[in-house]
Order: structure tokens, then sequence, then C-alpha cells
């Protein structure tokens, strides 16, 4: 069992011991701690949502309870997705809002992903609060004839779609010129709803679905990552899909199918995207340091200047914000689109991207081919409590002293000569170190990061 507490939320496997795992226990304690800090704000309103996973309904009737019983109001959107609960409490004038979804995690996870005011995820300063809050256990509960109000409110993906529709860089008659044929994997969970709702908003002529019933039964790994995709791969060149298109449970991430039935790259969603926008704005852009320097590459032809944050989407927002960036992202699959809202968003990621698509005139897998050829290979090690990983990521930046370093997020390593990087760091979500190295083939990428295993295995051994 496992509970991961973080600044920005809490995430965990159901069941088992408080405090080993996302009990009953510890959900209606952190969500105590959440709705603790929003009173502290002079808050009153609180907008909720989850994924389909299994668990859902079960921790999302603890949470609004447990706001309730602070004398919070719960607006409650039901079966939703993360961008969509994030416009929500923009909209409703909350004063926060929770996300009930472990996104990429597998079915026996859930987690409580915490929003501010704005609808953006909260600060590490008031993550730093609403812990202390959780482990003093600082709740004062609302007396009877002040206990909060319940609402449920069902409309929010259409109104999510619509006003995608609405921003001025999609373009709903290119798209439905174009007569796409489009297959959707939904892997089950929301964006069985929400993904297929908006390309028929869009104008898209044929829709083949797969897993696309919100039961939360996971059919593969839900992580949208090629080896997880061979079903829809095999499908879209079955049926001469145009394109195929992949969610996460949550819908914040977005991986892109070609016609051939290759995986476009989920690091080349948001280069796509951002290339598009650049050619229509002037300006900047910012990724993490896990992802892939082709943005860089594109940013720079547009003349704009590139950033690149520490991983996690706050940090990238701030950093979009600091730079005035007019796309952002992470290069899993998210993009952010500022004047829309500061949130990882697949669904107006699909209606760009479509838009780009239809103008271009060109095969998704021609388009690929537009675009800088770097392959990024993702691995990882799993850790055991006596492993010291500040002590490992000193020791293989002393050994890396004379390449570039970015210590912001764990080591990133840059052999700019050989246009290659590594960035070696601990999850934040999961009990690993993520090792990640991208060279301009998937030989040399899987080369290098084995290469950093070895010294890492070499250095736990000593």
């Amino acid at each position: 069992m496992t509970l991961i507490k973080s600044i920005s939320g809490i995430r965990g496997t159901i069941g088992g011991l408080p405090g080993d795992a996302l009990t009953p226990v510890d959900t209606v304690k952190f969500a105590a701690a959440f709705g603790v800090w929003i009173l502290s704000r002079k808050g009153k309103k609180v907008v909720i949502g989850r994924d389909a996973r299994i668990s859902g309904e079960m921790v999302s009737a603890l949470v609004s309870a447990t706001l309730q019983g602070l004398g919070l109001d719960v607006i409650d959107l039901g079966l939703s997705t993360t961008p969509t609960v994030e416009i929500a409490v923009a909209l409703e004038k909350a004063s926060g809002g929770i996300i009930l979804t472990a996104s990429h995690n597998p079915i026996q996870w859930n987690a409580l992903k915490l929003l501010n005011e704005r609808g953006e995820f909260i600060s590490a300063e008031d993550g730093a609060a609403i812990l202390k809050l959780a482990h003093d256990e600082s709740f004062h509960f609302a007396d009877v004839t002040k206990l909060g109000r319940y609402e449920k409110k069902h409309h929010y993906i259409d109104t999510h779609i619509e006003l995608i529709k609405k921003h001025p860089l999609v373009n709903v008659r290119a798209i439905r010129k174009a007569k796409f044929r489009i297959a959707v994997d939904a892997v089950n969970s929301t964006g069985g709803i929400a993904v297929p709702k908006l390309l028929e908003a869009l104008g898209v002529r044929k829709i083949k679905k797969l897993y696309c019933e919100p039961t939360g039964h996971f059919p593969h790994n839900p992580e949208p990552l090629p080896e997880h995709l061979k079903e829809i791969c095999r499908l879209v060149k079955k049926e001469k899909c145009d394109l195929g298109i992949v969610v996460d449970p949550d819908v914040d991430r977005l991986a892109l199918i070609q016609e051939d039935g290759k995986p476009f790259g989920e690091e080349y969603t948001l280069v796509a995207v951002a290339d598009y926008v650049l050619s229509k704005r002037k300006g900047n852009t910012v990724s993490n340091l896990s992802s892939s320097r082709a943005l860089r590459d594109v940013t720079e032809q547009a003349g704009g200047r590139y950033t690149a944050a520490a991983v996690g989407e706050v940090n990238v927002v701030n950093a979009m914000k600091e730079t005035k960036a007019v796309i952002g992202g992470e290069g899993n699959g998210g993009i952010i689109v500022p004047d829309f809202h500061y949130g990882r968003d697949a669904l107006i990621g699909i209606a760009l991207f479509l838009t780009h698509l239809a103008k271009s005139k060109l095969k998704v897998s021609q388009l690929r081919k537009t675009y800088p050829s770097y392959f990024i290979s993702k691995n990882k090690i799993e850790l055991t409590p006596r492993i010291n990983v500040d002590q490992v990521l000193e020791d293989m930046k002393a050994k890396y002293q004379n390449e570039k370093i970015n210590a912001t997020d764990g080591v990133k390593i840059d052999f700019e000569k050989e246009r290659e990087w590594v960035h070696l760091r601990k999850s934040n979500t999961e009990p690993i170190i993520r090792i990640y190295a991208e060279s301009q083939n998937e030989k040399k990428a899987n080369e290098l990061a084995k290469r950093m295993i070895n010294q890492i295995q070499e250095i736990l051994i000593l």
C-alpha cells in the first residue's frame, strides 16, 4: 500500500491501514485540511469532479460530505475532466476545487488534486500550509444549522466544449471541411464522454470509439505511452482513419496516432500545437526540464524564447506567466493555452491540432516529418528505503561537472555538442527515480539512458 503526501495533493492506493494508503480516514483528513485552508481565506464554495475510476464515487462522497461538514458549499460536477473542473472553478467564482483522479496511475490508485480560486494548482507554500493543517488535525466542523449546501451540475463538459469552439485559433469550419475520420481510446474513463462530444461539435465526420465507456475498468495501462497503445494503432490503420486520439483518465494528457498506425510521439503533441500557435502569435514558450528540445528549436525558429521549468504543472504555469508565454506545457502530452486557462487541457489541444492539420492539408505522418527529429528514452528505478536519492544525484552531478548542469529539479546534464541530454529526478507521484534521456534517434537515446542507469546502480552498490 502507498500514500504520497505532497504540496500538490494526496495520492495513494485504495485499501489498507490509515496512514499507509488512501483510506477513508486519510481522504477525510486531507479534505478537511483543504476545507479549513479555504475557510481561512474567507472562502465559501468548492467545485469537485472526478474521473471514472471505480473508487471515485466513494472518494467523492467522502470529500463532499467533509467539506459540507465544515460549512462549505459544494458544486459537484460528477464524472468530469481535470481541465473542465479547472474552468468550472473560475466560472462558478468558487474559492477552490478538488479533482479526484490519480491521472495516469493504475486502477488501484486515486488522489485529491487541489486548485485555488483561479482554477490553478495550488502553490508550494499553500500546499505546505495544507499539509501542516492535516498533520495537526486543526479542524473545527460546523454546527448543524451551518452545514454547507450540496449541488450537482452536469453541464460543464458541454460548457467547456462551447468555449473551445469560440477560441480565436480554433477553426471549426476548416475541421469540418477536412472530413476527418478519427479513432479515440479513452481508457474507459471520462475522456469517453468528453472527446467524442468535442469531435462531434467540431464537425468530425467519422468517430471510431475504443474503450469510451466510463466504467473505470482500464483495459490497459492508462498512461498513454506507445507500448500501451498497440490496439488503437491497429484500429487506426485497419479503419483507414486520418488520426488516432488517446487521452489519460482525467483528460489532461494527449497522445496522437498517425494514419499509418504509428505513434506521433507524445513529446510532439505540444511541439505541433506550439508550431501552429506560433504561426499566428509571436511569443515565448515553456515546457519542463524532461521535455524534448524540439519545442526549443521550433520556438527559436519562430523568433521566440524558450524556457525550461521544473517538472510539475504549477512550475510550468509560473514560468509561463513570468515569460508571458503564448503556449506551453509538458512533454507528456500536456498542453497549456494561457488565453484559455492555465491548465493542461487535452480538449483544447485536440481542437488546435485538428485546426493545424486541416489547414496544413498534410497527413499526420507528413506533418510529423516537418519537425526536428529527437527521441526520448523514458526509464525508472524503483526506490527502496535505503536509497539516498539526494546523494545519488549529487554523485552524478559531480561525475559530469564539466558538462552543462541544471539542478533546478533533480539533475539535468546537457551534452550540447552531441545535441542530447539526460534528466535524473525523484518522481513527485511514485516511489521511483525517473531517468529520461534524449538524443537524435532511439538507439542513441537508449544507449545514453542505459549508461546512466548503470552508473547509478554502481553508485548504489558502493
